[in-house]
């Protein structure tokens, strides 16, 4: 059991999950585990682990709950005695996940779901790709539809379990008026804990 903040980072592909949960970390001195960001890793680490999540990822399917699961587990131990909460960027993936998460790791105080057009997702992910020198495998559009439709189908199934713990959130405005929203749901469960 964790006696910190847990939170739920939710959002399509390309609706500014990474830069809200930056100015969170800043505010709030939480600690970011994205779950992309831990697979990234385990699949740069060259491990036979890292090669079989290389090629999962690389079609644009999902990695097995197992597997993010442990990851974010050790990462979550790693930090526990010295963060003051967590954000789980990109995690639960499918409702399955989340009630294996709260089982095996801690019941989540909030989720943050980033609410933004499919449109809006593929012009912000290519035009991330277009400026980027290091090219993502799955920063193409032909994946990228794929992410988002296993994205929406697999979400709408997450919130609905959640209701009662999910801020909604217009992803569509300006980073700031985004994040006022964003420290007012955290201010709520802070209160709360």
């Amino acid at each position: 059991m964790v006696n910190v903040p847990i939170i739920w980072v939710l959002g399509g592909p390309g609706c500014g999950k990474g830069t809200q949960c930056a100015k969170i970390v800043e505010k709030y001195n939480f600690t970011h585990l994205s779950s992309g960001d831990l697979l990234r890793a385990e699949v740069a680490s060259g491990s036979e682990k890292g090669k079989e999540l290389a090629a999962i990822m690389k079609e644009g399917k999902l990695v097995s709950n197992e597997a993010v699961l442990l990851l974010l587990e050790c990462a979550i131990k790693k930090a526990a005695a010295s963060s003051k909460g967590f954000l789980i960027d990109g995690y639960p993936r499918e409702k399955d996940q989340g009630a294996a998460f709260e089982k095996q790791i801690s019941p989540a105080d909030l989720i943050l779901f980033f609410d933004c057009a499919d449109q809006t997702l593929v012009d912000r992910i290519l035009a991330r790709a277009a400026a980027s020198k290091e090219v993502r495998a799955d920063d193409n559009e032909e994946t990228l539809k794929t992410r988002i439709a296993t994205f929406r189908s697999n979400t709408n199934d997450i919130l609905a379990q959640y209701t009662e713990k999910t801020a909604v959130i217009n992803a569509e405005r300006a980073v700031d008026e985004i994040f006022a929203d964003v420290v007012s749901a955290i201010d709520g469960v802070l209160a709360k804990k």
